[in-house]
């Protein structure tokens, strides 16, 4: 399936917030030890007025000491009605400046009981002056 989060880095719409860093270094995305919650809304189509299909909730850490990669673990939490109530759970290394970043999905709940996959990550649109981009996900998993 594909799917396109809605993410607000910055501004009064924010969906991703730093939570804390290491004391003394600037927090930021390329900080090791900078960790950032999200709640980003997922769409079916790339627009951001598209119907909503679900959340994407959990955190991630600055994990490498160069500031070049993150490890991710959060909850795509379905909304819609196919799917409503069910999540997938992805996990993983995610290298920051790669044009697609690869992560598992290690788990899932309701009709993704028992998953296991991959997910990849694309920014397909970047507007810095609202702080906004869309992050295609393509998921491919095995499920009961």
């Amino acid at each position: 399936m594909t799917l396109y989060f809605q993410d607000f880095v910055g501004g009064p719409n924010a969906t991703v917030a730093i939570v804390t860093g290491i004391p003394g270094k600037v927090w930021s995305f390329f900080s090791f030890g900078t960790i950032f919650v999200t709640d980003d809304k997922i769409t079916a189509g790339p627009d951001r007025n598209s119907p909503e299909v679900g959340r994407g909730q959990g955190i991630y850490v600055t994990s490498s000491l160069d500031g070049a990669n993150t490890h991710v673990l959060f909850s795509i939490v379905f909304t819609s009605k196919e799917y409503n109530g069910s999540t997938l759970e992805i996990q993983g290394r995610s290298i920051q400046l790669a044009s697609v970043r690869e992560t598992s999905v290690v788990g899932g709940t309701g009709n993704f009981r028992l998953a296991k996959g991959i997910a990849t990550f694309e920014t397909i649109y970047y507007d810095a002056t609202i702080f906004y981009s869309v992050i295609r996900c393509n998921v491919t998993v095995l499920h009961a």
